[in-house]
């Protein structure tokens, strides 16, 4: 079923709170004072707001290319994310909110264009040849050593999926994984989650693209793999024959799952870019986008 109205951003609210109690030496009366006077996006993005959304207009001179933004994502690329393998479509979650932040900034349609970069190329140090990358960044503080990364605009857990015939499809808990052999793609949280979180006792299976990983699955070179939710209930419906979702991650667990937009260290286009995706969590243009998109419910087993 689709997510309710809200749920996305309560689920951000909500970590952010955890996340504030973990990291700080306050009293709780601080925190909680402190929380009550900054936005989610404010404390999660630990940014200033020094820049209006117009401020990076067509003319401002901050793009790559003057007049243009250009946008990154890997290829293949794949449903709830995007639809027909094509990202300018404005189709798919991501699709939808890339097209819907430039025109916050105030660029067309054809004021964009798209390169293909891996999903690891974009976290790598250093000059980029995008003004910023869309495809299931999650927000990670390691991360930003090397990018910017704008306000999230999406929460999310990951899940496991395995054949239908597996012993691993009768996992409970994260404790009843440990004995099998686990995949997901490399430089991923969901790779991070099987190590982190899992820890089994096999060594796990890194993938380059999630393609790779799920031929892995239907070939049984791996007993189960590790994908973000959305994804999951995708490639459970339409991509492996006889696989099932097995269950989720609790929310939160110990990989924060924020996706957000990744930009150049330092870029002058960070805080305006944030300035898009928090009006559009304000104005409800996210929510409604993830109801049209995505298909993720709590209802499925939490492996505790």
């Amino acid at each position: 079923m689709h997510r309710g109205p809200k749920t996305a951003v309560a689920a951000i609210s909500a970590a952010l709170t955890l996340l504030a109690g973990s990291c700080s030496t306050d009293t709780p009366s601080e925190v909680d004072a402190r929380a009550e006077a900054s936005s989610i996006p404010e404390a999660f993005t630990k940014l200033p707001s020094t820049r209006a959304v117009g401020d990076c207009a067509p003319g401002s001179g901050v793009t790559t290319h003057d007049g243009v933004v250009t946008i990154a994502t890997d290829s293949p690329s794949y449903r709830p994310w995007f639809v027909d393998g094509d990202p300018s479509n404005g189709k798919g979650y991501e699709g939808a909110v890339a097209r819907e932040v430039v025109e916050k900034l105030g660029y067309s349609p054809d004021q964009v264009q798209f390169e293909t970069v891996g999903f690891n190329d974009a976290l790598a140090p250093g000059e980029k040849n995008f003004d910023f990358a869309i495809d299931q960044f999650t927000i990670v503080d390691t991360r930003r050593e090397t990018v910017d990364f704008s306000s999230p605009y999406y929460a999310v857990t990951q899940s496991v999926l395995a054949l239908k015939n597996s012993p691993a499809a009768r996992a409970k808990s994260l404790a009843d994984l440990a004995p099998f052999r686990l995949g997901a793609q490399v430089g991923s949280t969901s790779f991070d989650a099987i190590t982190q979180t899992v820890q089994p006792r096999q060594a796990p299976v890194s993938f380059t693209t999630t393609d790779d990983a799920k031929a892995a699955l239907a070939a049984g070179t791996i007993d189960a793999l590790v994908v973000d939710i959305p994804t999951g209930f995708q490639i459970t419906a339409n991509e492996v024959k006889d696989s099932v979702l097995v269950g989720q991650f609790p929310r939160p667990n110990a990989v924060t799952e924020f996706f957000g937009l990744v930009l150049e260290k330092n870029s002058p286009l960070t805080a305006c870019v944030s300035a898009a995706v928090d009006s559009l969590y304000a104005d409800g243009t996210l929510d409604a986008l993830a109801a049209e998109w995505i298909t993720d419910t709590g209802g499925a087993h939490v492996l505790d």
